[in-house]
C-alpha cells in the first residue's frame, strides 16, 4: 500500500508497541499508506536473536509489497517444503505443495530473523510519517472515546506521553499491552523441553527442512542460507530445563551425527517449552493484539511469524481506509472476526502435527509410519500429505466478504493467487505488478456497459479497474483501463468461475466479492454495512435518494 488513501496529512496516529518483525511489518504497512506511526521498542536496535526461521509464500507476498525488492531476496533462502522421516530414519515423504510456487513465491523459505529485521528497519527509516522510540518501553496506557494515551519510559528512566488514535500490541508472548488490557489466553503450555541451536559454518545444502520422527530423539533440522542451520532436539529428563543455558558439551554431543561444532559457530542456543495459546479477545476498544501477543503456537507447522504477518496485513489496510475517510472504525470489528478463527485452527494443527510426528511412543511411531505409507499409495492420501492439505489455509466466513450463493463463491474470502499475466505489449508479469495498492476491481470478460454499472455502484471505494481476458486471446490496447490476458493457463483456471463477472480484491489481496453487474448495487450495499459511515456509505445513500 504505497500511496496514501487520502491527500494531505494523516488524520490518524497509531502507536505500535514492539519492534520485532510483526511490529516492523505493521509500521511499514501503515507508513507506506500515509498513516502516522510511532514505533516503541525496548531494545536499542533490532534483535540479534535468530528466533523465527521459516516464511511462507503469503508472508513473502506481503513483504515484497513493501518495496523491499532485492534487499529482501538477499536474506531469504527459497525452500522446497518439509521432508518427513520415520522411526528408523527412513524417508517417508516430502510435503512440497501442489506447485513449487504459490502467490508467486516458494511455498516455504528459510531466513535469518536478525537480517530480516534490519531490512525492515532500514525501509522504515526511509519513510515519512514515522517516529521511532528505541531503548524505550511502554509503561502503561489509558484510553477513552477519543484516543489512547501511552506512557513511555526511555533511557535514564525519563517518562514521556504519546497520544494516538490506536495502539497495536506487537510486543510478544509476554505482552505488556495484553496484560494491561486484562486479556487472558486460552490453551495450554507443554512440559516437553526442546533444545534449539542456531549454527553457522554448516555444510547442509538441502533446501527443505527435515523432521525426524525418531521416538528415541525427535528432532528437526532447518538449513538456511550462507551456511546457517537450525537444529532442534527434544531433551530427555535430566538433560536440561526451560530457560537454562544449555552446556556446550550437550550441543556438541547432539550435533555429532551431523557435524563438528566449535563454540564460536553457535549463534544461539536455548532450552524452551512451547505453548499453544490464543488470546480470548484481540481487541480492547482502541487497542489491538497482533503476533505472539495474540497467539502462540508450537513451531512444527512453521506458522508463528507467518500468522503475525497475516495479522498486520489484515489490520493495517483497514486503519488506512479509515484514515482516508472511506470507512468508519466499525470496520475494525472485522479484524478478529477474520483472523482469530484461522489462528485457533492453526494452533490446533500445529499441536496435532507435533504429537504425531514428534511422538516418543514407539508403538505410536510404528502406527504413524504404517498409516503414512498406506496414505501415500492412495491418490487422495498422497495429495493430502504432499500438497500440505493438512495445513489450514485462511478463508474468511465473515468480515468484509460478500457471497451470493453462486459457484464463484469459492473464491470469496480467500487470497487470490498471482499467476503470470499477458499484457498488450506481449510482456508477461505477475498479477501483483498489475494491481494497485488499494482495492482492485477485475472485470472478467465483461462489457463496457457492465463496467459503467459496477463503477457507478462502487466508485467511492478507492480502487483500480483492470480488464481480464480469458481464453487464447490477446488483451486489447488503448483502452481506458489496463488489460491482461492468460499467459500459461493459470489465470484461466483461477478466474474461469468468475467469467462474465467482477472480482473485487481487497488491499490484502483477499477476494471481497464476485458479482455480475446487475448485482453491483446490492453488493455495494452489503459492503457498506461493514465499512460503516465512510464516503462509500454517504455516496450510496445519496444515490439512492435520487432514485
Amino acid at each position: 500500500m504505497n500511496p496514501p488513501l487520502a491527500q494531505g496529512e494523516s488524520s490518524l496516529r497509531v502507536v505500535i508497541a514492539g519492534g520485532g518483525p510483526v511490529g516492523l511489518t505493521a509500521a511499514n504497512l501503515l507508513a507506506s499508506a500515509g498513516v502516522d506511526v510511532v514505533l516503541i521498542e525496548r531494545n536499542p536496535s533490532t534483535s540479534d536473536e535468530a528466533k523465527a526461521i521459516s516464511m511462507d509464500a503469503e508472508s513473502l507476498r506481503v513483504l515484497h509489497g513493501l518495496g523491499l525488492g532485492a534487499r529482501l531476496d538477499a536474506v531469504i533462502a527459497p525452500g522446497t517444503g518439509v521432508r518427513f522421516y520415520g522411526r528408523r530414519q527412513q524417508r517417508l515423504f516430502q510435503a512440497r505443495g501442489a506447485r513449487p510456487y504459490v502467490f508467486g513465491y516458494a511455498i516455504k523459505s528459510q531466513f535469518s530473523q536478525p537480517e530480516l529485521e534490519q531490512v525492515l528497519m532500514r525501509q522504515l527509516e526511509r519513510r515519512d510519517h514515522v517516529t521511532l522510540h528505541m531503548s524505550t518501553e511502554m509503561v502503561s496506557y489509558r484510553q477513552d472515546a477519543d484516543g489512547v494515551e501511552v506512557t513511555l519510559r526511555g533511557a535514564g528512566g525519563v517518562e514521556d506521553t504519546v497520544y494516538a488514535d490506536y495502539l497495536l500490541g506487537c510486543d510478544g508472548g509476554r505482552s505488556t499491552v495484553r496484560k494491561q488490557a486484562g486479556i487472558t489466553m486460552a490453551g495450554k503450555s507443554f512440559d516437553d523441553v526442546w533444545l534449539v541451536v542456531d549454527t553457522v559454518g554448516d555444510s547442509h545444502d538441502d533446501r527443505c527442512s527435515m523432521h525426524f520422527g525418531d521416538p528415541d530423539r525427535p528432532r528437526v533440522i532447518v538449513p538456511g542460507g550462507d551456511g546457517r542451520c537450525r537444529y532442534e532436539f527434544l531433551l530427555r529428563p535430566g538433560e536440561g530445563d526451560a530457560r537454562e543455558q544449555p552446556p556446550f558439551d550437550l550441543i556438541q554431543r547432539l550435533l555429532a551425527p551431523y557435524r563438528t561444532i566449535t563454540p564460536d559457530q553457535v549463534e544461539r542456543a536455548v532450552n524452551y517449552r512451547f505453548s499453544g495459546l490464543v488470546a480470548e479477545r484481540w481487541r480492547d476498544r482502541r487497542v489491538f493484539l497482533l503476533g505472539d501477543a495474540a497467539h502462540m503456537m508450537p513451531p512444527f507447522a512453521g506458522q508463528g511469524l507467518n500468522s503475525g504477518i497475516r495479522d498486520a496485513a489484515n489490520l493495517c489496510w483497514k486503519l488506512a481506509l479509515i484514515d482516508g475517510g472511506y470507512a468508519s472504525p466499525t470496520l475494525l470489528d472485522s479484524y478478529a472476526a477474520e483472523r482469530k478463527p484461522h489462528a485457533e485452527i492453526t494452533v490446533r494443527a500445529s499441536i496435532l502435527q507435533g504429537r504425531i510426528v514428534m511422538t516418543t511412543n514407539r508403538a505410536a511411531a510404528r502406527v504413524r509410519d504404517a498409516a503414512v505409507t498406506a496414505m501415500l499409495r492412495i491418490p487422495w492420501g498422497r495429495r493430502y500429505l504432499v500438497h500440505l492439505k493438512y495445513l489450514p489455509k485462511p478463508h474468511f466466513r465473515s468480515g468484509l466478504v460478500v457471497r451470493d450463493g453462486s459457484p464463484a463463491d469459492e473464491l470469496v474470502g480467500s487470497a487470490l493467487d498471482q499467476p503470470w499475466t499477458l499484457h498488450p505489449d506481449g510482456a508477461t508479469r505477475r498479477l501483483d505488478a498489475v494491481l494497485g495498492d488499494r482495492f482492485n476491481l477485475l472485470g472478467v470478460d465483461v462489457t463496457d456497459q457492465e463496467w459503467e454499472r459496477a463503477i457507478a455502484a462502487l466508485r467511492p471505494l478507492p480502487m483500480r479497474c483492470v480488464d481480464v481476458v480469458l481464453g487464447d486471446r490477446r488483451p486489447r490496447t488503448g483502452g481506458s483501463r489496463p488489460a491482461i490476458g492468460d499467459a500459461d493457463g493459470e489465470l484461466e483456471a483461477l478466474l474461469r468461475p468468475a467469467a462474465g463477472k467482477f472480482v473485487l480484491l481487497r488491499p490484502d489481496r483477499y477476494v471481497a466479492a464476485v458479482f455480475p453487474s446487475e448485482h453491483a448495487g446490492a453488493t455495494a450495499a452489503r459492503l457498506r454495512a461493514v465499512l460503516g459511515t465512510g464516503r462509500l456509505l454517504d455516496t450510496i445513500s445519496a444515490a439512492k435518494g435520487k432514485q
